[in-house]
């Protein structure tokens, strides 16, 4: 692995840290045997080599990463001597400290009475620092709600941290005054699922949380036009994926039911309608086709929708799209 240096840049390497003011500024590197600007960096031979005549300018190139080597991810785990990284899914982003309650010392032996009282003290107070006014404590708890309601609807970790992100805003802009903060978090979390493509809809979050749907969706609108936040549309495409994982279906069927909304979206069959019914009844005609046929029951009760939206969307994309079903 190599690097060309950029000659008009300085040395990076600790001899030619930029002095402070009143002195002498660092030299351009530059061959010296043919005067030429462009040099380049071998990190695998730890060597500075000119690109012009290959003479060998520097042979000591301190190395910059970590002395461990590892494998996989695991090992990567166990060798890092650093911190876990900045996320804003915690009030104070990660930055403080926790007392484990094992009670063990650093070799693995047990902490004698005296010491376990004071353990227990010193853990208490620290988590009291944690959090120090009004606007942590709502942070603390309204970020534990997202991550219960995240973890429940098996989202992925930058939809909550999305959603996290949302919310410090809300809170910043003072958006949560007069709004209960569950409604708030839900409204941030289907956001969150709508500007990150996921497939989730009002009923599944309300589903789980401690809110209804018509709160969560006028917290949610209220939000929108206070962030001023572009939030793309629900497409049926979201659902698709979804719907067959749930469905046990194979491959082909996700393929022909993404063909045929794609062609049904060009020709505007699409607009005004749910994305979830579209989806449901797209499915439908692409197990058909496919010959894993499923009843419009089972999809109507993986969609969340009624089987009567499902036969009317089926029948205006058999009509509009001509396809021919043999049931």
């Amino acid at each position: 692995m190599s690097e060309e240096i950029d000659p008009t840049k300085t040395l990076t390497e600790p001899s030619a840290i930029t002095p402070p003011l009143g002195l002498s500024q660092p030299r351009i590197r530059k061959c010296p045997e043919c005067g030429s600007t462009r040099v380049i960096r071998d990190y695998e031979q730890g060597e500075v080599v000119c690109m012009d005549c290959g003479y060998v300018v520097d042979d000591r190139i301190a190395d910059s990463g970590p002395e461990w080597r590892a494998f996989d991810d695991e090992q990567r785990a166990k060798r890092t001597r650093v911190g876990a990284p900045l996320t804003f899914t915690i009030h104070d982003k990660g930055l403080s400290t926790m007392i484990d309650w094992h009670d063990r010392d650093t070799y693995g032996k047990d902490l004698s009475p005296g010491q376990r009282a004071q353990v227990y003290r010193l853990r208490k107070w620290q988590r009291r620092v944690r959090v120090s006014d009004a606007t942590e404590r709502n942070l603390a708890f309204a970020l534990s709600e997202l991550s219960k309601m995240s973890s429940s609807l098996n989202l992925p970790k930058n939809i909550l941290e999305t959603a996290s992100v949302i919310y410090r805003k809300a809170v910043k802009k003072r958006l949560i005054r007069g709004r209960s903060i569950q409604g708030v978090t839900a409204a941030a979390l289907y956001m969150s699922c709508r500007q990150c493509g996921v497939a989730r809809t009002l009923d599944e979050i309300a589903h789980v949380s401690t809110v209804n749907k018509k709160e969560i969706g006028r917290s949610y609108r209220f939000m929108v036009k206070e962030l001023e936040t572009f939030v793309p549309p629900s497409t049926p495409s979201y659902y698709i994926s979804r719907f067959s994982n749930q469905l046990g279906l194979a491959g082909k069927v996700e393929t022909i039911a993404l063909r045929a909304l794609q062609v049904a979206g060009r020709m505007r069959l699409t607009s005004g309608r749910g994305p979830t019914g579209i989806a449901a009844a797209a499915t439908y005609i692409a197990s058909v086709l496919a010959g894993e046929k499923r009843t419009q029951r089972e999809i109507a009760e993986i969609a969340n929708v009624t089987e009567v939206t499902i036969r009317n969307r089926y029948k205006e994309l058999l009509d509009r799209l001509e396809i021919c079903v043999k049931l």
